[in-house]
């Protein structure tokens, strides 16, 4: 079988059977016809002909090309879950990729909102004009922030997913999995507020959020409220809704909650995941008693 052929197999096979998300699977295609294409170079055009010496080749490659371990490791990963789809298909026999070692990453520490720079959006008269986007802006920043709900799982929240009555919210997440996330009743308030203003405007679909056409609200179009609103706002290295993300977690584990519950909160399948933001609410609490403890500074 031709190289090309198998990566039509296994696109097909994340998009129909998989169900990927379309981003993740044309970032799948591209990055494998990237491969492909080294393998033309090589010689290289049959499935058999391809194993490690071919594949430590293409990390070579992108080694050399001075990128960085996190870029060298967007392009590799492709080919961990295809090879694991040829040996299920039986095309290839053998676990190649079990001898790739992949750069390690820098321990970055996720970048989140200080607790005064989240608090503008309930303090701040002025942040949000007084019309119905407005409101569905300033909706929209507090339940990330409250929640810690991903810009996609924003973008597809509906209207009957909001339970004002039992204060839970159900999130649709990764993998087709469903949590529900508790909410406070003055959030559930704004949210019942808002629904009758939308439904007042003539916006009848059942997403939560909508644009000014009554369209759903895109997560690129998230990201621009996001940043609208907190860039003047916060000092941090970047302003995102996924730093609401970091920020729900890192706010929620310096006043005490437990890393497991977070975990579910945040929809996690791994604690692995979640075990960061331990790291972060000790920096952050380092940087709290430097500036805040009179002896913190003295030499």
């Amino acid at each position: 079988m031709k190289v090309g052929e198998a990566i039509g197999q296994y696109i097909v096979y994340i998009s129909t059977e998989r169900r990927l998300a379309a981003r993740t699977v044309k970032i799948y295609s591209e990055n494998l016809e990237l491969f492909r294409q080294y393998l033309v170079e090589m010689h290289v055009e049959e499935l058999d002909e391809v194993g490690i010496t071919e594949v430590r080749g293409w990390q070579r490659l992108l080694t050399e090309r001075q990128l960085k371990p996190r870029s060298v490791r967007y392009y590799m990963s492709p080919l961990f879950s295809w090879f694991k789809y040829l040996r299920r298909q039986g095309l290839v026999s053998g676990n190649v990729m079990q001898k790739v070692v992949l750069p390690r990453l820098p321990k970055d520490l996720p970048v989140f909102f200080r607790e005064q720079e989240a608090e503008h959006i309930y303090t701040d008269e002025n942040l949000f004009a007084d019309t119905f986007m407005g409101r569905r802006d300033h909706l929209l920043l507090r339940l990330l922030y409250e929640t810690g709900v991903r810009r996609a799982e924003a973008s597809q929240l509906r209207e009957h997913w909001v339970d004002t009555k039992g204060l839970t919210l159900r999130v649709h997440g990764k993998r087709d999995k469903d949590r529900y996330v508790p909410i406070t009743r003055e959030l559930a308030e704004e949210v019942e507020a808002y629904l009758e203003e939308k439904h007042r405007c003539g916006f009848l679909n059942e997403e939560l959020f909508v644009n000014s056409r009554g369209g759903v609200l895109s997560p690129s179009s998230i990201y621009n409220i996001v940043h609208k609103y907190m860039q003047p706002l916060s000092n941090a290295k970047r302003v995102s809704p996924h730093v609401f993300r970091h920020s729900f977690a890192t706010h929620m584990l310096s006043s005490g909650a437990d890393i497991s519950s977070i975990k579910e909160l945040l929809g996690h399948s791994d604690l692995s995941t979640t075990v960061v933001y331990t790291h972060v609410s000790r920096e952050h609490l380092k940087e709290t008693y430097k500036h805040a403890h009179p002896r913190a500074s003295k030499k």
